[in-house]
């Protein structure tokens, strides 16, 4: 994957790694926790808008086991 920009939430504060960082993409959306940077997640634009209103809404449960 070529370099990306990476952004911080606001709500992460400047204290170690602590926080999700997302980067815009080609075709979509990269997502990756500051202590784990190795690991990305990519996805569609659309898919990350619908699990983001999904949780603010209250709609988004983890599968049941």
């Amino acid at each position: 994957m070529p370099e990306l920009a990476w952004l911080k939430s606001s709500f992460s504060g400047d204290g170690g790694n602590n926080c999700v960082e997302v980067a815009t993409t080609g075709n979509g959306v990269a997502l990756r926790e500051s202590d784990a940077p190795e690991d990305v997640l990519v996805t569609g634009r659309a898919a990350l808008l619908s699990l983001i209103q999904g949780v603010k809404a209250g709609t988004c449960a983890p599968p049941a086991h």
